[in-house]
């Protein structure tokens, strides 16, 4: 990278990340003197305030211009759906990881204007008002959580439609589809009217937002007194003052368009991960393409440019969070997440020369955001996954690898039309959705393991004492497996139920008091059906609700299948008591549990039928469950960081796991229970359907000895597509050892810079919390194939 890279690099690693006022004291004053309008004009104006009134921001040096807040790493928080409280903002100062600065003024503006307005006021207040007590109290017990209860909706990715319409363009289709309403015949006329016309109040909006860069950047070049640099900042100006207006001409047009729907969409809302350019490198390769037979663009442009873009991500940091969701969600990444290669809309390989120029940023910006991923079909040359793999060796995480085909295979399952499936793709963490097409939501990670601890209680939760769940009789009087995993699947079936009324009631609330007309204007049919992102305007409308900890409780059913029932060398009475005990007094049952028992992950059939078995019961209680923007629920299987929160609200198990410790992440085996190498995971991975699923995320770890030479990266590269010709969606990689860990924890200063893969995302080693730090450490280091 060169030296405006650099300076751009470091300036946002070394920036401390900070509470910004700078949104809630605006959005609070224009509702304090908010006219009476409907509910989405109203939403569209407040964004309108916000982009005429918050600080332009263009740093030094810089090509793509633009901040969410006033600076970088300056956060802002959206008290209209959570109100931080002065406690919230004292312990984000203060947490020794992942704090937030917060100045005493930023503080005062909480407490004399922010709060008194949106306390009891906010979407979280009305969430907590509306669920039931039996939601409540499974929200509490760890059974569940749910996004939305201080996240909005928004879980999506964008298309191709910004590098050919600019956003006039999007006012004349508002304005022609304002023109055909029907006030007779349509009884939704009036809806559609008001939601078009927001739509079109957050077009201009975001025109105007531009305009005002491109004000700053010219008030810049007349102070500039270095000619290289006013002649920069006199082409931002010429740049912001044509996208997003109209559709991009150039390569660097491009990408700083995007930036400014970017910034449009994390403004309005804190949804649920930032959005996200999708096929980056196909939207961006017509206009490599056209610059480089010009001669207006080089190689080197493009890489600088790229790269600048890769720091715009970096300085936004995750909006903080509260409660639960900050204990299960702790890092400064929003989640964005850059597709690269698989397939076009035709089905033909969508590698490209951007592609690879894609994957030279990633390596040389070694940043955590944005996310990258490769889309990996059959298609695609292995040239492409070997210089992916080069990458993923060094060892800090990226990119992960997706099966493009199982992905459009699972769209294609869903009911997406084929085009659409294939130019669709993953973000977050491991989500599928059409991108610019679909409204997929998560709403929520599902904690299986503990609905098999109410499971062995009898619907009693030990933790609390509470009665939470059914009752499905005493586990000692069960007489075989069968009537155990029958009474799993009843209690499964009994809060799942609690969980989806409370989502869908949850999805209402949102339709009703939170639309979102700027995310809507970008996703198809919302213009043409004249409906919001979050009332079912989106072509596709898809919830998720994510397992957790599959593995873990294959383990655990595969241990009392085998001892209880089938070897008899252990009693349903003593395995109670020694889970009541924490194993303590104990140890013999507990190592009869994890060294004499079949465990997922090693090819062994006993085990591996029972994850199937556990899958298709939680597929079979979830799919197909209707929303109320008339798509579906769906499944997927990752756990962020969750499984470490869901560990802490449940005893002892019977895999050998002790009370509080964490739960297996995503669809990876128990840590350290994979002892028959990657082949034997991948193989007993690839046994669950995945093309049934929205997503299912699975962690290897090797030593970084394993993947030397060319023939460690054609290793690599094999055991990849293997996962995926056996039918895997994803996979990803940690290349450290548990020695550099340790020292990592040690002495964490002279570590700062290490990076790993923790679930669907990298964060740095350091910034972790201990509990999350021991269960990397205990993942199965790999030292061969």
């Amino acid at each position: 990278m060169n030296l405006r890279v650099k300076k751009l690099r470091e300036q946002s690693l070394e920036t401390e990340a900070f509470i910004s006022a700078e949104r809630a004291e605006l959005l609070t004053e224009y509702y304090r003197s908010a006219g009476k309008t409907s509910l989405p004009v109203q939403r569209a104006l407040a964004f309108k305030y916000l982009l005429e009134n918050k600080e332009i921001c263009i740093n030094e040096d810089e090509l793509i211009v633009g901040e969410r807040g006033p600076a970088p790493k300056a956060t802002y928080t959206y008290p209209e759906l959570c109100c931080h409280s002065l406690e919230d903002l004292d312990i984000l100062d203060s947490r020794p990881k992942i704090s937030f600065k917060v100045s005493p003024e930023v503080r005062k503006a909480y407490e004399e204007r922010i709060i008194p307005y949106w306390q009891n006021n906010s979407m979280r207040d009305l969430i907590f008002a509306e669920m039931s007590e039996d939601w409540k109290a499974s929200y509490d017990a760890g059974i569940f959580t749910e996004f939305m209860e201080q996240r909005a909706p928004g879980h999506t990715v964008l298309d191709d439609k910004i590098y050919h319409l600019g956003f006039r363009d999007f006012i004349a289709k508002i304005e022609a589809h304002l023109n055909r309403l029907d006030f007779l015949n349509d009884t939704e006329a009036y809806n559609k009217q008001e939601e078009l016309k927001a739509m079109r109040i957050c077009a201009q909006a975001i025109i105007r937002f531009a305009e005002r860069h491109a004000e700053k950047a010219q008030e810049l070049a007349g102070r500039e007194t270095n000619p290289l640099r006013k002649k920069e900042l006199e082409r931002i100006a010429e740049i912001c003052s044509q996208v997003p207006a109209n559709a991009p001409r150039d390569f660097w047009e491009a990408l700083q368009a995007y930036w400014f729907v970017h910034l449009g969409v994390i403004t309005e809302l804190n949804t649920w991960d930032a959005f996200s350019p999708g096929r980056l490198d196909q939207h961006l390769f017509p206009f490599y393409q056209k610059g480089i037979a010009e001669g207006t663009l080089d190689e080197e442009q493009a890489r600088e440019l790229l790269q600048c873009f890769w720091v715009k991500f970096n300085n936004q940091p995750a909006p903080p969070k509260v409660g639960v969701t900050a204990a299960e969600s702790g890092t400064y990444t929003d989640f964005a997440n850059i597709n690269s290669g698989g397939l076009k809309a035709d089905g033909s390989n969508g590698v490209n020369d951007v592609t690879y120029l894609v994957l030279d940023v990633i390596d040389e910006m070694r940043l955590l955001q944005p996310s990258s991923n490769i889309q990996l079909s059959k298609k695609n040359p292995d040239r492409f996954l070997k210089r992916a793999a080069r990458i993923i060796r060094k060892g800090w995480g990226q990119p992960s690898v997706f099966n493009a085909d199982t992905v459009v295979e699972e769209l294609l399952r869903q009911g997406k039309l084929i085009e659409d499936a294939r130019q669709g793709g993953t973000s977050g963490c491991v989500e599928t959705g059409a991108f610019g097409k679909e409204s997929y939501i998560l709403t929520g990670y599902f904690n299986l393991p503990k609905i098999f601890e109410l499971v062995l209680h009898n619907g009693l939760d030990p933790r609390s004492g509470q009665q939470l769940g059914v009752e499905t009789g005493d586990p000692r009087f069960f007489k075989g497996f069968e009537e155990l995993f029958d009474a799993f699947k009843k209690q499964l079936h009994y809060f799942m139920d609690i969980k989806i009324k409370g989502s869908n009631l949850i999805e209402r609330l949102y339709a009703t008091y939170m639309p979102s007309p700027f995310l809507s204007l970008l996703i198809d049919d919302c213009i043409a059906k004249g409906k919001d992102y979050n009332d079912g305007g989106a072509r596709y409308n898809t919830n998720y609700v994510q397992g957790v900890g599959l593995g873990s409780l294959t383990d655990i059913l595969a241990g009392i299948k085998y001892h209880v029932y089938d070897q008899k060398n252990l009693s349903m009475d003593q395995l109670l008591y020694a889970l009541n005990a924490n194993f303590l007094g104990h140890e013999a049952v507990r190592q009869l549990l994890v060294n004499k028992t079949p465990h997922f992950g090693n090819d062994q059939d006993y085990a591996d039928d029972v994850m199937v078995d556990i899958f298709n019961a939680y597929y079979s209680e979830v799919n197909g469950r209707p929303n109320t923007k008339g798509g579906f629920y769906r499944i997927n299987m990752l756990p962020t960081t969750c499984h470490v929160y869901f560990g802490s609200v449940i005893g002892a198990s019977a895999e050998g796991r002790r009370s509080g410790e964490p739960l297996s992440e995503g669809i990876s085996p128990v840590q350290g229970m994979d002892l028959m190498g990657p082949t034997a995971v991948i193989k007993s991975a690839a046994k669950l359907d995945h093309a049934r699923t929205g997503g299912t995320l699975l962690n290897l770890k090797f030593t970084p000895q394993v993947l030397e030479g060319e023939e460690g990266l054609d290793k690599l590269a094999q055991l990849v597509r293997s996962y995926f010709k056996l039918g895997g969606h994803h996979i990803q990689f940690n290349v450290v050892s548990a020695k550099t860990l340790r020292a990592a924890q040690a002495e964490p200063e002279k570590y700062r810079d290490l990076i790993v893969r923790v679930a669907g995302y990298s964060d740095y080693f350091c910034d972790l919390s201990e509990a999350l730090q021991e269960e990397i450490i205990t993942r199965t280091e790999h030292t061969a194939f």
